[in-house]
């Protein structure tokens, strides 16, 4: 569920019916591939049982699968992940085999314990309160020797003319991220903000930054 688009005090927008009208509103809502720092973070590491959180049109679940992952891709929005089905089976048998596309509320989802080598969150941006104890779940669902990787937007692009929401509170560090895990059970791969070029609203060229959190859970 790509919820920077969450509006003020308007909770139909992390609603299914939100997100379902969102997507039916359009042919394509994004790019249709992979996020970025999923790419250049996931690249490296060993296929084995992956999470996808927000999976949105499956680009990234996609990825994972056509890499030897075995995903499980998780969105509020059914007309996405049908989407995305359709997406994955285009990719052929193969791909398609190793994806279970799951329709769940992330705000209530819970991912179990210590199933998956990899769990990635990319874009979920929700009201402070709410994102950490959604970050809190998503970590336990980690094996141990699994990496968490969590990416948003970072708080300074609500001022680069790109279309950020005016709210501070859904936009989170990655010091703020690393700082909710358990130092004693994770170690600290990366915590930081990565720029990328960007086009603003006036068609301008932009350098946004992303937040990554990448931890790995001590074996």
């Amino acid at each position: 569920m790509h919820a920077e688009h969450a509006g003020h005090d308007d909770d139909i927008r992390y609603t299914q019916e939100f997100w379902d009208d969102r997507y039916s509103s359009a042919d394509r809502l994004w790019s249709g591939q992979p996020n970025a720092q999923l790419v250049a973070q996931a690249s490296g590491l060993a296929p084995g049982e992956a999470l996808d959180v927000g999976s949105g049109e499956g680009a990234d679940a996609i990825w994972l699968a056509d890499r030897g992952w075995t995903v499980t891709a998780v969105d509020v929005s059914a007309v996405a992940l049908e989407r995305a089905a359709r997406q994955a089976a285009a990719k052929g048998d193969e791909v398609a085999a190793r994806i279970t596309w799951r329709q769940a509320d992330v705000l209530s989802f819970d991912p179990g314990s210590a199933c998956f080598d990899l769990v990635s969150a990319q874009y979920m941006h929700l009201p402070r309160a709410a994102q950490q104890a959604v970050q809190r779940r998503l970590a336990g669902a980690v094996r141990p020797g699994g990496t968490l990787l969590v990416v948003g937007h970072h708080p300074d692009d609500i001022h680069a003319n790109v279309g950020r929401p005016d709210r501070p509170d859904v936009f989170l560090s990655a010091e703020e991220m690393a700082a909710g895990l358990d130092p004693e059970a994770w170690e600290i791969v990366l915590a930081t903000a990565i720029g990328r070029p960007a086009v603003d609203l006036d068609g301008q060229p932009v350098t946004v930054r992303d937040t990554v959190l990448r931890a790995r859970r001590h074996g």
